[in-house]
């Protein structure tokens, strides 16, 4: 079994490096040509399960990357910013210079620990569907789902860069957790 992981398509704010988490933004142009671009890489596999973030931003990508019918499954929203929701890390770290969503406190936003918890039971999800899976979401909430999926700790998620609009496959190699494809 594999799980696929798209990022959804570019937005205003992703273009511009602000945090964006329940802030629910549509796509640019850019962002819709980029999901429909997928649309035939995606169409040349067969996914028993495909499930999408909540946010407009990963389910119109996953409509238009040709899954207008993915589920729904909030554990797959991104990483709750709190107060940091809208603005960049340069102007967070005017405050708290050596701040990063991997290691650093963000005031009224999840912890490592409750994202994690969230995104295990993603994996759990997909691992005990059997099949292959193909889950829509974002940048930080995708990272750290490869982090987990790898039985790493979340902060290892920061290792992981990844692009709007891109694809990656987690899979196995001899029963042991891998990552096959990334960022691509």
């Amino acid at each position: 079994m594999t799980l696929w992981l798209v990022r959804h398509g570019e937005t205003e704010w992703s273009a511009t490096g602000r945090h964006t988490s329940v802030t629910d933004l549509p796509l640019l142009p850019e962002g819709v040509a980029s999901a429909e671009g997928l649309a035939p890489r995606l169409a040349t596999h067969t996914f028993g399960l495909v499930l999408t973030s909540p946010r407009v931003r990963a389910r119109t990508t996953a409509a238009h990357a040709g899954f207008p019918d993915a589920e729904v499954d909030e554990d797959l929203a991104e990483w709750s910013y709190g107060a940091y929701e809208g603005i960049t890390t340069d102007e967070i770290r005017e405050t708290d210079p050596a701040w990063t969503i991997w290691t650093g406190h963000t005031p009224g936003g999840e912890t490592p620990l409750e994202v994690s918890t969230r995104l295990d039971r993603v994996i759990a999800r997909a691992r005990s569907h059997g099949g292959d899976t193909l889950v829509f979401a974002h940048g930080h909430a995708l990272r750290a789902l490869a982090a987990r999926w790898l039985g790493l700790d979340i902060a290892n998620g920061r290792h992981f860069l990844l692009d709007t609009a891109t694809v990656s496959i987690l899979g196995f190699d001899r029963q042991t957790p891998v990552v096959t494809h990334w960022n691509s």
